[in-house]
């Protein structure tokens, strides 16, 4: 048995350094500089005749006023529900229809730091015109109808009210709580804020943030950067050039440091199943510790069956079926949090073999084994992540949106083969904290 195991670590190192050295042909990404000095992006790629236009918009959840959170989820959502078009005025029906006939797609939603608009679209000029032009007025010319306004507060109000009898949902709206603190991601819509929402204020949302000096365009497909610049330039120039001063969002604060009966929170729900999340504040994307902490993170709770905590909480105990751990950086915030569900009558211990799994990885890291079989998983499973048009401008997004370096996909597995053992403990140790560790668990009532 002891010389097998050694050749499986042999083996796995040996696959970790040949992947070290293996590099992927990634498409490279084209800057375009546009007639107002903004940017936008292109991955040309003509394996197929599609093409696939994403409109990322600084105008996310986090500037919602305090009492009415919701207001860039509904602004975002109105942007399918009736345009502005050629002088008259297409109402939803007629925007779904002539999007529809074409065989495409347009779609928008709001997250916490922004909003996305896309479209999907044959590259063929009879197609794809008419898509551009549907797109740039949805964009641009919304027409907020107020009957349709309401029925989507209506829809939106009755998933509030449906998601709040669902021990997951409450979870997270009170882990993002307590995470966030003063910082505006703090807020999810309620009953009350989507009543207080009207016309006018999507109107204002929509004429202060939708503007050029706030929106990036990327591009993937089978176009040429002569044509992608004329597709961003008739976007860009649709919207304002510019507006009112936004104000400066408050820094996102380190979660800070308490003792234990503060950092944790029960909520009595009626359910069999006690749900676990537990977590703290962590990086931004483009820190530098993202790869050391990507790589360890997989080892940690991020790799799925072979994950340590896994093997603590599943295999070890049974407290769980599924147990995970994962980092989400943006572009100015970022979290750590790890979480499963389990038995009421066992949430004390399950959370305790949580705590000390983690801690333990914190002040100890990996072990040589581990850390070479997470890096040949990623790197190995790197293909995969660009292996379609919608994963190429998922990809295109994140790096445009968090400002990193146009040659990310180009070194990414090389960054991934960089990181040795040593990095990942500093790391760990230098962003998580269990002294800062906040947990929350839902259920338990009788």
């Amino acid at each position: 048995m002891l010389r097998i195991q050694i050749f499986y670590k042999g083996l796995i190192a040996s696959i970790a350094i040949l992947f070290a050295g293996q590099a992927y042909a990634v498409l490279p990404i084209q800057e375009i500089v546009l007639s107002n000095g903004t940017k936008a992006y292109l991955i040309q790629t003509n394996a197929i005749p599609m093409v696939d236009i994403e409109i990322s918009i600084d105008a996310g959840s986090r500037y919602d006023p305090k009492n009415k959170s919701g207001i860039a989820a509904l602004t975002a959502a109105m942007l399918t529900r009736g345009i502005v078009w050629q002088g008259g005025i297409l109402n939803e029906a007629q925007q779904a229809d002539a999007i529809a006939e074409l065989g495409a797609s347009i779609s928008a939603s709001a997250s916490g730091e922004r909003t996305i608009v896309r479209a999907r679209s044959l590259s063929k000029p009879d197609i794809f015109n008419p898509l551009l032009e549907l797109l740039v007025a949805s964009v641009s010319k919304p027409i907020f109808d107020q009957s349709i306004l309401i029925r989507e507060k209506q829809r939106v109000s009755s998933a509030i009210q449906e998601g709040d009898t669902k021990p997951e949902v409450v979870l997270q709206k009170r882990f993002r709580q307590q995470i966030f603190g003063n910082y505006p991601l703090a807020q999810s819509p309620s009953i009350e804020s989507i009543a207080l929402i009207g016309e006018d204020d999507l109107k204002r949302f929509h004429q202060d943030f939708y503007r050029q000096d706030r929106v990036i365009v990327n591009i993937v497909g089978n176009v040429d950067p002569v044509r992608a610049k004329q597709i961003a330039e008739q976007i860009i120039t649709s919207l304002p050039s510019k507006g009112p001063v936004i104000p400066a969002l408050p820094p996102l604060e380190r979660s800070p440091i308490e003792p234990e009966s503060k950092r944790l929170v029960r909520i009595p729900f009626q359910t069999q199943q006690t749900h676990i999340a537990m977590g703290m504040t962590a990086i931004p994307r483009d820190n530098p510790d993202y790869f050391p902490l990507l790589v360890g993170n997989y080892i940690l709770g991020g790799g799925g069956f072979v994950s340590r905590l896994v093997g603590e909480v599943r295999d070890k105990r049974g407290f769980a079926y599924s147990v995970f751990s994962y980092f989400q950086p943006g572009r100015d915030t970022g979290t750590f949090e790890a979480g499963l569900q389990t038995r009421n009558d066992q949430a004390d211990q399950a959370l305790k073999v949580l705590q000390e799994t983690i801690a333990r990885f914190i002040e100890v890291g990996p072990t040589d084994a581990e850390l070479a079989a997470a890096k040949a998983n990623l790197i190995n499973g790197y293909p995969l992540r660009l292996d379609s048009n919608r994963k190429l401008l998922d990809n295109l997004s994140a790096i445009t949106w968090n400002q990193l370096p146009l040659n990310t996909l180009d070194v990414w597995t090389q960054q991934v083969a960089a990181v040795k053992k040593d990095d990942v403990r500093n790391a760990f140790k230098r962003h998580l904290d269990m002294r800062r560790m906040i947990s929350v668990l839902v259920g338990g009532a009788s």
